[in-house]
This record gives C-alpha cells, sequence and structure tokens, in this order.
C-alpha cells in the first residue's frame, strides 16, 4: 500500500483523495454527502461566492458560532485567538495601532485585539450578518464596549468605504482560505489604498505544493507563489512568513508591504 502524500501534496479534490478519506473515515461519510447537498443548494441559489459563501456562513452560525470559524471546541476557538494576537505583538503591534480585520468572524482574535488596542482602533468587517451578531454577544460577554470598536458588513473586498492609508495592520485569518481566486484578487487591488505607509497586511491561506484546487466552493488550496506573483502585480512586497510555521495551525501565511 503506498504511502499517503504529505499536506502540502495531497489533492482533496480528487476522486483517489475522497476514497482514502472515506475509507479510514466512515464516519464522516454522512456529514461530507450532507455538506455536497448544501453546496449544490447554495450554488444554484447564490448570484456569487459573496452569497454563496455567506448562506454557509447563515447555516453553520446557526449551529455554533465558534465552529462556523473554523474552531472545533470553545478552548480551540480561545486558543487560535490567543495565537494570533501573540503574533502579531511578537511582530511589533502596539495599542495605538489601527487595526483592519478582513473577516473578523465572532472575534476569536478580534476581542484580545480590541482589548489591547486604543478604544477606536479596531475596525472588523465581514461578509456575514449572522457572524456579526455573534460578534456583538462576544463584545458584551468580554465587556469591551467601553473600547468603541467599529464593526461593519460588507458585500464585497473592495473597502472603499473605508479610509486612504489609515490602517497599520491589516489582518485576514482563514479568509483566503476560503476564497477563489477573484475574490483574493479583489482585496489585494484594494487593500493597498486603506494601508498606511510602513504599514502591513497578513493574510492566512491553505497552502498546496502540488496542484491547486478546491473543495466544493469552500475550501481552497493555492500555492505560496500564485499569491506572491498577485501581491507583486498590486505593487505589493510579498514574502512567506516562515515564523508562523512554527505554530501549531493548519494555514500558511503571507505579509504585503508598500515597497520601501
Amino acid at each position: 500500500m503506498t504511502e499517503p502524500l504529505p499536506p502540502t501534496r495531497r489533492n482533496r479534490a480528487s476522486l483517489t483523495y475522497k476514497l482514502r478519506y472515506a475509507v479510514q473515515n466512515p464516519d464522516r461519510i454522512k456529514s461530507y454527502l450532507a455538506r455536497v447537498t448544501r453546496d449544490v443548494k447554495f450554488r444554484l441559489s447564490s448570484r456569487d461566492h459573496v452569497a454563496y459563501y455567506r448562506a454557509v456562513m447563515k447555516s453553520d452560525t446557526a449551529k455554533n458560532p465558534e465552529a462556523a470559524v473554523g474552531s472545533r471546541s470553545h478552548e480551540r476557538w480561545l486558543a487560535l485567538g490567543q495565537m494570533q494576537f501573540d503574533y502579531l505583538r511578537k511582530h511589533g503591534l502596539k495599542p495605538d495601532d489601527r487595526v483592519l480585520e478582513i473577516g473578523c468572524g465572532n472575534l476569536r482574535a478580534g476581542w484580545r485585539l480590541i482589548d489591547y488596542l486604543d478604544a477606536g482602533n479596531y475596525y472588523g468587517i465581514d461578509i456575514s450578518p449572522d457572524i456579526l451578531l455573534a460578534a456583538q454577544n462576544t463584545l458584551v460577554r468580554q465587556d469591551l464596549r467601553e473600547k468603541l470598536p467599529h464593526l461593519a458588513l460588507v458585500d464585497d473586498l473592495k473597502l472603499e468605504f473605508l479610509p486612504s492609508g489609515h490602517f497599520t495592520v491589516v489582518h485576514a485569518h482563514s479568509v483566503f482560505s476560503h476564497s477563489p481566486i477573484d475574490v483574493i484578487d479583489e482585496c489585494l487591488a484594494n487593500v493597498g489604498r486603506v494601508l498606511a505607509p510602513g504599514g502591513f497586511f497578513d493574510f492566512t491561506f491553505d497552502r498546496t505544493e502540488g496542484t491547486e484546487h478546491h473543495v466544493l466552493r469552500e475550501d481552497f488550496y493555492y500555492r505560496t507563489e500564485t499569491l506572491t506573483s498577485l501581491a507583486e502585480k498590486h505593487g505589493f512586497a510579498a514574502r512567506f512568513m516562515d515564523d508562523w510555521e512554527e505554530l501549531p495551525h493548519g494555514q500558511s501565511k503571507i505579509r504585503v508591504t508598500h515597497p520601501a
């Protein structure tokens, strides 16, 4: 029997992978078939990917807001938020930084950022009204109302309503992992306008060293050079963040900055 490929070489959309996974995880077949059925329904009823994924988030948030943002348990939700926050602190985050979190979800990392930053310095956006309602609950639960965070619903990633050159840190965790390349391109085409001189934009993605692919329309796998080249096309300097790879998380991270 051949050895399974390492995670970054697997094509999760291939029939071979699906059959192997089904044999190894028979208890998950029913849930996967339910996802396939939901995928077909949402594709037929959605005008574009944002509408499609908004429907996914509505469905998932109704069951469990923490699971909807990718956390299997409350303990994992706390740990992943702490990991993101600690990483930004390690890379120089200060209370007077002005942070934009793209895909803020229910504030898994956001509530720690809000607590740390000066009042009014956090701005979170998301395409899902349901997860933003869950984010409000997180603010109340953590007693962070006096920090004056901004939470906004968006229909795209053009960022047209945000001020130019304002944000010193832009952060997107587990957003591009759920985005087709045209959505990523839209974000990179527009984020430079809102990014302050000397600021940076960190985003995570599901990395493959093999064939780029997606599972349903929910999970997208990209080669590093695809995303760094796309960022450079929009005038950024882009680098793969090796130190993020040392942390216990399945995604990789790229940082883009305005060229010096």
